[in-house]
Formats: C-alpha cells, sequence, structure tokens
C-alpha cells in the first residue's frame, strides 16, 4: 500500500476518533458564548420587550415574565452547554427561545415574494427596510441540531453521568 494512503487512512482514523469530541465541545463552547453573552445584556440592561408581539402562546405572558425567562434560559443555558449537561433540554430550550427571537424581531415585517423572503437573509438590517436580519439565528438553530440529535458529545457530564449511571 502506498505510504500517501497509508498517512491518509491514519489521519482518517484519528479525525474519527476525535469526531465525538472535538466538533460538539466547539459547538456547545460557540453557542455558550453567544447566548450567554445576550442573556448577560438582558441582566444588566432595561427591558425592551414591552414593545415587541410575540407568538401564541408567548404573547400571553406579560413582557417582564418573557424578559425573565429569556434571561434565565440564555444564562443558565450557557452555562450548561459550556459544561454538557442537560445539553439536549437546554439545546431545545435556546432553539425554541431563537423561533421566538426569530419571529419577533429579526422576520420581515412584509414580504410577498421568495425574493422579498430572501432580502433578510442578512446579519443586520442596516437601511431599516423593513426585510428583517435572520441570517444569525438560523445559523444558531443549524448548529444547535448536532447537538440536539447527537447529544453533548464525550467531553460532557452528559456522558459522564450516562456512562455511570446507565449500563
Amino acid at each position: 500500500m502506498p505510504i500517501a494512503i497509508r498517512y491518509y487512512l491514519c489521519a482518517t482514523h484519528v479525525l474519527e476518533r476525535l469526531a465525538p469530541i472535538i466538533p460538539p465541545l466547539a459547538l456547545r463552547l460557540i453557542l455558550a458564548w453567544e447566548f450567554g453573552e445576550a442573556g448577560y445584556q438582558k441582566l444588566i440592561g432595561d427591558n425592551w420587550f414591552a414593545d415587541l408581539t410575540f407568538p401564541f402562546p408567548f404573547n400571553l405572558l406579560p413582557s417582564d415574565i418573557s424578559w425573565g425567562m429569556a434571561t434565565f434560559f440564555e444564562l443558565a443555558g450557557a452555562m450548561a452547554l459550556v459544561l454538557g449537561l442537560a445539553t439536549r433540554f437546554f439545546t431545545l430550550s435556546l432553539m425554541i427561545l431563537t423561533v421566538v427571537a426569530i419571529t419577533s424581531v429579526h422576520w420581515p415585517e412584509h414580504w410577498d415574494t421568495f425574493g422579498e423572503l430572501l432580502k433578510g437573509y442578512r446579519i443586520i438590517d442596516e437601511d431599516g427596510d423593513g426585510f428583517g436580519n435572520y441570517k444569525l439565528p438560523l445559523i444558531y438553530l443549524v448548529m444547535f441540531l448536532p447537538l440536539l440529535f447527537g447529544g453533548a458529545g464525550k467531553s460532557s457530564l452528559d456522558y459522564m453521568l450516562r456512562k455511570k449511571f446507565i449500563i
């Protein structure tokens, strides 16, 4: 067997052994940073939720309760993601929070065509044209999918607890 193929197979083997460790950890840490930062800004900032229209059933809650829930789930979820504890629960919670944020803040005010909808696929709404800015929260949703379906990975408390208590 040629040496290049042997090196390739060896490198592939190493990458496959690291796959359940490195990628979930990297996703957990970057998402924890983003949501922890957002939660901290809510913790020290003023409640601006009163001016928003939330989707059902979140529109039934007073804005102060919504603000507190968002702050709690962003901060607690960030800490849980760092530790890899209750990862699927907090992943789903933060995904729901993100969908509510998209519908309440980031989604276009109006759109009639798919082309107009795609104008909102951007990071910021610089010109305030009403087409929204849902690109970043959509990226977060996609980043959460491996954690939701695959779990926190081997570098997590979830993995250690499962290994200890489940046969």
